[in-house]
């Protein structure tokens, strides 16, 4: 990781970003087709088990390179503790999702977070939106009814997506407040070996033992999720997020070509047309926070004498 960022260190920021983001949506888009491929022989409980298992080992040369067990100290352990839970029903409806739905929906629906954060953001954080955004939280949230269709027969597995967007919103609100006093790296190692712990038990209740080659395809999604995340942070501290962000959307596309090469998938009507209402709704609520961003700091630097 450490090559590929100094290789494009020469780059303007908002392109190294843009790569950064593009190489996130493919490895995201990868590890999401392994976990359908996975989820016809194991069930999402131990998937989710080994996702953390996996992740959890994956981190902890990096933590020891950092500094060890200083790392890992924290004194907002129930942050901490609160965010591995919503942490483990964010990865445990995700898995469903994916195992029982076609990707490009699935991708389509997780968009939705930002929207959640919002409300979230106005419960819980008391920030204030307009009547801008919250037009806008709307439209998005009518694009998920769209793909979601409910109903009599609503697909299970289209609610769990909606309720992973949700627990991932819930997982961002908690990080937002933990990044005042806790570092990247603790907040991103108790997050993931939390959830190992939380998903064992129900695991066992499912169990199977698994092949060579499923634990070997477990431990990559472990790895690509947590390089994904790590591609995206990149990405966002290198770029500006209204420039470099954008790009996180080809993961529909990607998704859409990945569930049709391998999975024999074709989006309907109601899943593009929902997706452009999420994306466009949340396309224009990040432009919406960064114009205000800029403009607050301009008034601060004009007030400074």
């Amino acid at each position: 990781m450490e090559r590929i960022a100094a290789r494009l260190g020469s780059l303007p920021g908002n392109v190294q970003g843009a790569i950064w983001i593009l190489m996130s949506a493919v490895i995201f888009t990868a590890t999401n087709s392994l976990i359908k491929y996975m989820g016809s022989s194991l069930d999402s409980f131990q998937m989710v088990f080994f996702r953390g298992l996996f992740g959890t080992l994956f981190l902890l040369p990096i933590v020891w390179r950092a500094g060890g067990m200083e790392v890992l100290r924290s004194e907002r352990m129930n942050f901490h503790l609160a965010r591995g839970l919503t942490g483990s029903l964010a990865l445990m409806t995700i898995f469903y999702a994916l195992t029982h739905m076609p990707l490009a929906d699935v991708t389509g629906i997780s968009f939705s977070r930002s929207l959640w954060v919002i409300v979230l953001a106005v419960l819980f954080l008391n920030e204030r939106f307009r009547w801008r955004r919250w037009s806008a939280t709307v439209l998005g949230f009518l694009g998920v009814l769209v793909m979601v269709r409910p109903g009599p027969e609503a697909n299970p597995a289209a609610v769990a997506a909606v309720l992973n967007a949700l627990f991932v919103a819930m997982s961002v609100v908690l990080i937002k407040r933990m990044t005042v006093t806790e570092k990247p790296l603790t907040i991103l190692f108790w997050g993931t070996l939390i959830p190992t712990f939380v998903t064992f038990p129900p695991a066992l209740v499912v169990w199977q033992n698994p092949t060579n080659l499923e634990l070997i395809l477990m431990a990559v999604i472990g790895a690509g999720l947590s390089v994904g995340h790590t591609c995206l942070i990149h990405g966002l501290r290198v770029g500006e997020a209204t420039a470099v962000m954008p790009f996180d959307y080809t993961r529909l596309i990607l998704s859409g070509l990945a569930g049709y090469i391998f999975f024999m998938e074709v989006p309907d009507p109601y899943t593009i047309v929902g997706a452009v209402m999420i994306v466009a709704s949340t396309f224009y609520i990040a432009r919406r926070e960064a114009r205000e961003a800029r403009v607050n700091q301009d008034r601060e630097l004009g007030g400074v004498p």
